[in-house]
């Protein structure tokens, strides 16, 4: 007989509790580190979960539910920003007192974020490779690579919906980075001319492009409160590969039809 669920073992507490583990338990702040890119993570799993969820409604053409479950995205997104004021009560010199000893460890080795940022249509070898193969991590980015991603299923949407997107891109190979489309731009246009719902719907992919280059440009601010212009942990180039990231749109299609609406 399985044992009645209450709310410690449904949440399985004992063991989720038992995973902060600060190096020097001397140091007062290592534990709010730990907590926080602990549920860094946690979310990211969440966005990957809700993203792959609208993919699947978007190819059942379910607009109602799709933008819901945008919006949720969009609302997670938001606390993700959120956590960065925690971690900035951190001052430099109390991250110093820990620092060294997160030897190798680096924000760039979440395998969760280049899998968030492979399933937006941000794709590159790199990210892929820089994890052993016949790893948890390697293996799901490799699926993640070789899989269309969220404006893929978007476009092909589109076209469900009886809107002309180009067959090159309905057949593009979804390996490669989603680029600048000059006739995906004249279908969108004329989706912002004509079809309320669908205008709707861009606006919430718009949303998204934006919340995530909020994330980045606080979280850029953040490393360099914290660290200036040190070089990040585990020999990263910390927050000057950071800046780099800025102001680059995941759905770039959508902001360059801004001027002719």
């Amino acid at each position: 007989m399985s044992e009645a669920a209450t709310y410690g073992n449904y949440l399985r507490l004992d063991e989720l509790l038992s995973l902060q583990k600060p190096r020097d338990e001397v140091e007062h702040d290592e534990m709010l580190f730990i907590v926080i890119h602990q549920v860094y993570e946690l979310w990211f799993k969440v966005l990957l979960h809700e993203i792959d969820y609208c993919c699947t409604l978007l190819a059942a053409g379910d607009t109602p539910r799709a933008s819901h479950t945008l919006n949720r995205v969009l609302t997670i997104l938001k606390v993700l920003v959120g956590q960065l004021d925690i971690l900035e009560t951190m001052t430099p010199s109390e991250f110093l007192t820990f620092r060294e000893r997160l030897d190798s460890a680096s924000g760039f080795q979440s395998d969760q974020f280049r899998a968030l940022e492979a399933v937006l249509g941000r794709k590159t070898r790199a990210s892929v490779e820089r994890f052993a193969e016949g790893t948890r991590a390697r293996d799901e980015l490799e699926r993640r690579w070789s899989s269309p991603s969220l404006w893929d299923y978007f476009l092909r949407y589109l076209a469900n919906e009886g809107h002309a997107v180009p067959e090159t891109q309905l057949a593009r190979d979804v390996t490669q980075n989603v680029e600048a489309c000059e006739d995906v731009q004249r279908v969108l246009v004329e989706v912002y001319r004509n079809d309320p719902k669908n205008t709707a719907l861009c606006e919430r992919f718009v949303d998204l492009d934006e919340g995530l280059q909020e994330w980045r440009y606080r979280h850029v601010k953040m490393v360099e409160r914290t660290i200036g212009r040190k070089t990040g942990t585990g020999g990263s180039a910390g927050s000057e590969y950071l800046r780099t990231t800025l102001n680059s749109a995941v759905f770039p299609d959508l902001w360059e039809i801004r001027a002719q609406l």
